[in-house]
């Protein structure tokens, strides 16, 4: 039997990825919420409960680099046709381990409808935030139950290292490898990701079932 999707991620916080040699990997969701495409240099792994001959057999259907077939735009569209989800974006992936020691940013645990709280409660659970002067950080379980970070920083107190504080401060919450999606354009938070000790290991598509009005 193979590695589960929460194997196959925690081997990867460990440096352990997939072979790098131009496949595919279906593995089952982990729950209903999330499906979608993990790639790792020169192998993908795709998360569905949908059949995985349909993966495959879609995939050999494409007139497209095999290592970049899985997150191609024609591939995911059809997809999304498919299962009937939504998606936002293509992420970086990049994971980081726990820091020993209390953080060094002041910090004070919130119950908050701040947006990025918001954001983080409709896409992971356990979500826990806590605001630090000009900024907030949210830690919750997303993807195969994977610790998660996001930070936001006010635009008055932005270039003052505030991100990168928050960052490595979340680092010092976690007791266990702790992951952060970001979406490639956003130099500025890449930036303060890899500042705080973080490191690439891949990219994904994450296929959300759509939001239910009201």
């Amino acid at each position: 039997m193979g590695q589960s999707l929460r194997e196959i991620l925690e081997a990867a916080a460990r440096g352990d990825f997939p072979p790098p040699d131009g496949g595919t990997t279906v593995v089952p969701q982990h729950d209903a919420r999330d499906a979608g495409v993990m790639a790792f240099t020169g192998h993908s792994v795709v998360f569905t409960d949908e059949d995985p001959s349909w993966v495959y057999g879609t995939l050999a259907g494409l007139d497209c680099d095999p290592l970049a077939a899985t997150l191609s735009p024609r591939f995911l569209t059809a997809f999304l046709d498919r299962t009937g989800r939504t998606t936002d974006t293509i992420d970086a992936v990049l994971v980081a381990d726990p820091l020993p020691g209390g953080p060094a940013v002041p910090l004070r645990e919130i119950d908050s409808d701040h947006p990025r709280v918001a954001y983080a409660r409709r896409r992971r659970d356990d979500v826990r935030a806590w605001s630090a002067d000009g900024g907030v950080l949210v830690l919750g379980r997303g993807i195969a139950g994977r610790l998660e970070v996001s930070v936001e920083v006010d635009e008055d107190v932005r270039h003052r290292g505030l991100g990168r504080a928050l960052v490595a401060a979340a680092r010092r919450l976690a007791d266990e490898p702790l992951w952060a999606q970001v979406s490639p354009g956003n130099a500025r938070s890449a930036r303060a990701f890899q500042a705080a000790g973080f490191r690439q290991v891949g990219a994904e598509a994450l296929l959300r079932l759509p939001e239910r009005a009201g």
